[in-house]
């Protein structure tokens, strides 16, 4: 078992958007926690994506909230349904955006991000055009992010944090970690019925493929693709890591929430 904690890309900017899109999904779910049990599953049914409700073969109750269903597809990408849920999104997030955020500014990053949660949610909503189950979570906009990692940083070493007979960190490489991941996913979805409740893995595919194809149109022009590592593969990993997407003049700030 492993739990990537953080990556060697330098640092160039300031993430503001990935920040901003971390404290907003943090907002929406304590409001959630706030409503209890019964309001929050109302909320969930109201502005969470269901499928069958986008494409117009499933009524909602008429006493929730009016919100239209095109507008769910941004809702749904706000909110979690649980600790672990958004712990795990949020912290995706934190190790892999700023880099892609550099890579693009802050504007077009929103435009890419926002892009990726539209098209995991519509590969959801046609591999389950007739469910009635809200699918929420930013997984699906976040998987785009891994795959413009993808993309970008191939050889980038990811900072894992590994459970076996013993616990230490090892660097990775981005192509292995997020290969693993997306062949999951790909495993999962074959095994899965889309309209079932559990995880959307279909949203996932669909925003990681979204993701790898869109970040050549979204990099800025001096970004390369498949650019090489910056420290050495499979390493025990032994000093801070840097953020971002071009190496700057040697600063150095801690890249994970453990450094």
């Amino acid at each position: 078992m492993f739990l990537p904690i953080g990556d060697d890309n330098p640092y160039t900017m300031t993430p503001y958007v990935n920040y901003g899109l971390i404290a907003a999904c943090a907002v929406v779910f304590l409001w959630q926690l706030s409503l209890g049990d019964q309001g929050g599953q109302a909320a969930v049914t109201a502005f969470g994506l269901i499928p069958g409700h986008l494409l117009g073969t499933v009524a909602l109750d008429p006493g929730l909230p009016a919100v239209p269903a095109v507008l769910t597809i941004f809702s749904s990408m706000f909110m979690h349904s649980g600790w672990m849920h958004i712990l795990g999104n949020m912290l995706y997030l934190w190790i892999f955006g700023d880099n892609i955020e550099a890579s693009m500014g802050h504007v077009r990053y929103l435009t890419f991000y926002l892009l990726c949660g539209v098209v995991a949610a519509l590969s959801q909503t046609f591999a389950a055009p007739t469910s009635d189950m809200p699918m929420i979570g930013a997984s699906g906009a976040i998987a785009g992010v891994l795959g413009a990692y993808l993309v970008l940083h191939p050889r980038g070493n990811v900072k894992v944090f590994v459970f076996l007979i013993f616990i230490t960190t090892i660097n990775v490489p981005a192509f292995i970690v997020l290969g693993v991941w997306f062949v999951g996913q790909l495993m999962s979805s074959a095994a899965a019925n889309p309209a079932a409740p559990g995880v959307a893995f279909m949203a996932h595919i669909g925003g990681f493929i979204a993701g790898a194809v869109m970040v050549f149109f979204f990099r800025q022009r001096e970004v390369e693709v498949f650019a090489p590592a910056q420290s050495q593969a499979f390493a025990v990993a032994r000093r801070p890591y840097r953020r971002g997407s071009v190496p700057d003049a040697g600063r150095r700030t801690p890249k994970g929430p453990w450094d």
